[in-house]
């Protein structure tokens, strides 16, 4: 089974990841999302400034 993986940020909005991934043959079958950290200056820990969002997704077989 082949997986691929689709990144919401290469799309303008999570429908048009979906309106590819099936598209393009496959089926979303995981959504994962990471935040994503920037350091500040005068601050020990990074803060959290936005949510990547990531789908992994199988070939649909026909």
């Amino acid at each position: 089974m082949k997986k691929k993986k689709y990144r919401v940020s290469d799309f303008k909005s999570i429908d048009e990841c979906v309106d590819q991934i099936k598209k393009d043959g496959y089926m979303p079958v995981k959504r994962f999302e990471k935040p994503v950290f920037q350091e500040s200056s005068g601050k020990e820990d990074p803060e959290p400034v936005r949510q990547e969002i990531i789908f992994e997704a199988v070939r649909v077989e026909e």
